[in-house]
């Protein structure tokens, strides 16, 4: 027996030993490997970034806050009747950003630790031009720091971090930095300058936004135009930050195609009067790109032209004019799409060069900045053809002789050109409005005393369960209120 059993002691342990060589190899889950591929990565973040981006500028608050459009059904957005609102969405894509970009400094991908730099002073500079003052450096550490509940930072702190990474992204990619996937690409298709002009046309986006308290804004901005080597920007609409829409699934389709129609439904959506009354004053020939006339004007109550926008905040706004075919809705033949089978021109765009123009045309009209061979009045003009060539269609001169239209110096008629070209551009029409005061938007009776917003309201789960330094933020950023004024605005 003593033997026997000693026989089947041996060999078990050699057994066991066989077994143990390969034991990490066998119990290594293929379907969640340790670490991820940074081009996958790269992809996701971008892709999920824009389509955020692109879908909130169509369904959700900066739409209905800039007055493009008007809701007739479901109308909180459209009243300012918006309560706290959830940053869960925003902080997901940082956290995947931030494996990014932990992963490229891991295996020395330089090129990739410049693109998750880009991809988080755009994330991190549209979270705190929503909020205000928000978490920051103690945001994201929860796995290496343990830190769950994060103190808020000021945005006069973020800021110019934010600007430092745009700066230090550009200098990566200088020369001859590691390859960038051209598959894995999903925006440049692995043009490393292409990053680099991205990168500091977000600067001259972000300096002008925070020039009015940020001292450095428009030297920094001037150092930028005086050396395209050095700092590259757009130089045309080709260079355009924007992902195409493939239009096969819902989630890779236009906000308000049949696909992807969620919250942008047609039935309750309808084209403000803000954006109707301006494009028809100007005789604008976006507007039949954009706009679809009434079905019928027999039976209009109010307005008899052939395209009506429907009031903002008003009572019973379904029926207005007399009802839905006395009113504009936005194209079926434009916007009504899934992706670029159907219409190219339908993209997810985080900066484009026409807005590059105007973002340079302001900083040069109130004398802040020079651009070589270049007025505040050409660039203005630059912007105006650029928008227009971006949506197939060329102004006769006729338009630009237009009084309305033509330049007169004015900060009003600049931001006003720039609002009609920035529909559906991610948050920009209302962020400018805030900033400028223009257009100046009647904002109806029912929104009545509230005005515009001016941000979000922190979320709901930050003072309840990230109380302490909720109450700290608030007692340092003032009132948790939409109307209250962010460091940038003050």
């Amino acid at each position: 027996m003593k033997l026997e059993y000693k026989t089947i002691l041996v060999l078990f342990m050699t057994l066991l030993g066989a077994c143990t060589k390969d034991f990490e190899k066998i119990n290594t889950n293929p379907n969640s490997p340790e670490t991820t591929n940074t081009e996958f990565l790269m992809s996701e973040v971008v892709l999920s970034t824009a389509y955020a981006y692109q879908e909130n500028a169509v369904g959700r608050r900066p739409a209905s806050a800039a007055r493009y459009l008007t809701l007739v059904r479901n109308t909180g957005y459209d009243l300012f009747d918006w309560g706290p609102v959830d940053w869960n969405d925003i902080y997901a894509r940082l956290s995947v950003n931030k494996t990014f970009m932990e992963t490229a400094q891991k295996r020395s991908e330089n090129q990739y630790v410049a693109i998750s730099k880009i991809i988080k002073a755009f994330n991190f500079s549209y979270l705190t031009d929503l909020y205000g003052d928000v978490p920051y450096s103690q945001a994201l550490k929860s796995k290496e720091s343990g830190v769950i509940y994060p103190e808020y930072d000021q945005q006069q702190v973020i800021y110019p971090d934010l600007l430092r990474e745009l700066r230090e992204a550009n200098e990566l990619l200088k020369g001859t930095p590691g390859e960038i996937n051209a598959k894995a690409d999903v925006m440049f298709k692995g043009k490393g300058l292409q990053w680099r002009k991205f990168a500091n046309t977000l600067r001259l986006r972000m300096l002008l936004r925070i020039s009015k308290n940020y001292a450095p804004a428009f030297t920094e901005m001037q150092e930028i135009i005086n050396d395209k080597t050095g700092f590259p920007i757009f130089e045309s609409s080709a260079d355009n930050a924007e992902i195409p829409y493939l239009g096969n699934l819902a989630a890779y389709s236009w906000p308000g195609g049949p696909l992807a129609m969620i919250d942008f439904d047609y039935l309750k959506t309808k084209v403000s009067k803000e954006l109707v009354d301006r494009l028809v004053q100007r005789n604008d020939p976006r507007l039949a790109v954009w706009v679809e006339p009434v079905k019928s004007i027999t039976g209009s109550t109010v307005d008899l032209n052939r395209y009506v926008g429907v009031p903002n905040a008003i009572d019973a706004p379904a029926a207005y004019n007399g009802g839905e075919d006395h009113v504009s809705v936005f194209s079926s033949t434009f916007f009504r799409k899934n992706g670029a089978s159907s219409n190219p021109l339908l993209k997810a765009s985080l900066v484009t060069y026409t807005e590059q123009c105007f973002v340079l045309a302001e900083a040069m009209q109130k004398g802040k900045l020079n651009v070589s061979g270049e007025t505040a009045e050409s660039m203005y003009y630059k912007a105006i053809k650029e928008s227009m060539s971006s949506y197939a269609v060329t102004a006769p001169v006729s338009y630009y002789d237009q009084a309305i239209v033509k330049y007169d110096g004015s900060l009003e008629q600049l931001i006003t050109q720039k609002w009609m070209a920035m529909l559906f551009k991610g948050a920009e029409g209302w962020f400018d409005q805030r900033r400028t005061g223009y257009p100046a938007f009647v904002t109806g009776p029912l929104a009545a005393g509230r005005g515009i917003p001016k941000r979000y309201v922190f979320p709901d789960s930050e003072s309840a369960k990230n109380k302490l330094n909720y109450q700290k933020a608030v007692s340092a950023f003032g009132a948790d209120k939409e109307s209250t004024l962010m460091w940038s605005l003050k």
